[in-house]
């Protein structure tokens, strides 16, 4: 074993990743050449040929897919559309109620999609023009769905808490159970945003009351019917433990599929879109685990994963101090990486010494995501304010949105505050 070898891989690696080496380039090259370096081509070459079955042939990823095409269609065949209105009308009283609905409508949309991207394009769409049009500061009114966005990957099903959970080796349902609390909690802070801009700066945010004879709170509710009959089923077998991760999401996407028949929405072209963005996904995510994988192996047959956890422990790192460079460090990695990317480059590094702190990897898990989602909004990256630009280029320009998600991000700071200095936050469902 060469710890040093380790050490020279990880800065091999960061150097590819500064270059704009795509991740899982990154990954395997470093990977490939330090295994080579260690072993020699012969043990490289077969861990190469190996590697992408053995992690691809993992019956619990089989997960992804099957609820990313549950997303898809609901997305595609609009089955979230009366999401918005539904939280107009329950809300219509409370001051800034639009930015309130959109955040609780990103909410609901995100309990059948698990995608940031797609929750905050689908909800952009419908919300900020209409909130434009209410007097709302097309900053803000951007910023609110670029934060709203983020919760899409924290409330299940998430895809980033899958493969954290196969990465991890630990239970994706708990995982699942504790992103619940955190996205709530999540959708709780933004909202408190909003009533306070409402009450500090009502030319940003109107305390108006939506006009109640444009809305019908019956109407708007059974227009959810379903996102409800998709959560009850999915979510009630899983969390029952009559359903297995895999089978949730294979239900889930049948599901989608027959309530989209049902409604007259699954045209051919809805399907078609749907599968293509399925498995351009779910490939893309595949390399990048596969990567990963590679990684991991290199190494653990270096030692470096033990040798620093070992240096932790002898350095007597307190909770606080390791929990802060944690923080940092996806926070910074956030401003210039997507987040899975992040994620699988930095979970061999950290696992084994969590794992040696005795850190519960459900929480840490929760943790993860919740970070990489800041990492959504953070420029200059910040990938749901750039789908926001995109969606909504006649209200706002890139520097507005940035500006809107900056109250946001103060939020999301204090929410992972909470998480990390009361775990129980997280694991009470969990």
């Amino acid at each position: 074993m060469s710890v040093e070898t380790g050490f020279w891989g990880i800065a091999a690696l960061l150097i590819l990743l500064i270059l704009r080496v795509p991740v899982a380039l990154s990954l395997m090259t470093v990977s490939f050449g330090g295994i080579a370096a260690l072993l020699g081509l012969k043990p490289a070459l077969g861990i190469l040929s190996n590697t992408p079955y053995s992690f691809a042939a993992n019956w619990t990823l089989s997960a992804v897919p099957m609820f990313l095409l549950m997303g898809f269609v609901a997305y595609h065949a609009q089955l979230t559309g009366g999401l918005f209105d539904a939280a107009k009308a329950l809300l219509r009283r409370v001051p800034g109620a639009l930015a309130i609905a959109s955040i609780f409508a990103c909410s609901g949309f995100a309990a059948v999609c698990g995608s940031s991207l797609a929750t905050a394009a689908s909800m952009g769409r419908i919300a900020i023009p209409e909130m434009v049009r209410a007097g709302y500061a097309p900053s803000l009114a951007s910023g609110t769905i670029a934060a709203g966005g983020t919760i899409g990957a924290l409330i299940p099903p998430s895809i980033l808490m899958i493969v954290y959970g196969v990465f991890a080796e630990t239970s994706i349902t708990r995982v699942f159970l504790g992103g619940i609390s955190v996205g709530i909690l999540t959708a709780i802070g933004y909202a408190l945003v909003v009533l306070a801009f409402a009450w500090a700066r009502p030319d940003l945010v109107p305390r108006r009351p939506i006009e109640s004879e444009t809305l019908s709170a019956r109407a708007a509710l059974a227009r959810v019917w379903p996102v409800l009959v998709l959560v009850v089923i999915v979510f009630g077998g899983l969390f029952s433990g009559f359903f297995t991760a895999t089978e949730a999401g294979a239900i889930g996407a049948g599901g989608a599929i027959v309530i989209s028949a049902l409604m007259g929405r699954l045209s051919p072209r809805v399907l078609r879109d749907a599968l293509l963005e399925t498995l351009t996904t779910t490939t893309s995510l595949l390399i990048i685990g596969i990567g990963a994988a590679m990684f991991t192996r290199f190494l653990g047959l270096t030692g470096l994963s033990g040798f620093l956890a070992r240096q932790v422990g002898a350095a007597d790192i307190s909770y606080a101090e390791l929990m802060l460079i944690i923080v940092l460090v996806y926070l910074a990695l956030g401003m210039v990486m997507e987040p899975f990317g992040a994620m699988l480059v930095t979970l061999p590094v950290f696992l084994p010494i969590l794992q040696a702190e005795g850190i519960s990897l459900v929480w840490f898990g929760v943790l993860v995501v919740k970070l990489l989602e800041i990492g959504m909004i953070t420029p200059p990256v910040g990938l749901n304010v750039f789908v926001i630009r995109n969606v909504a280029s006649r209200h706002v320009t890139t520097v507005q949105v940035f500006k809107g998600v900056a109250p946001f991000f103060a939020a999301d700071l204090l929410v992972t505050f909470l998480i990390i200095v009361a775990p129980g936050l997280v694991l009470w469902l969990a």
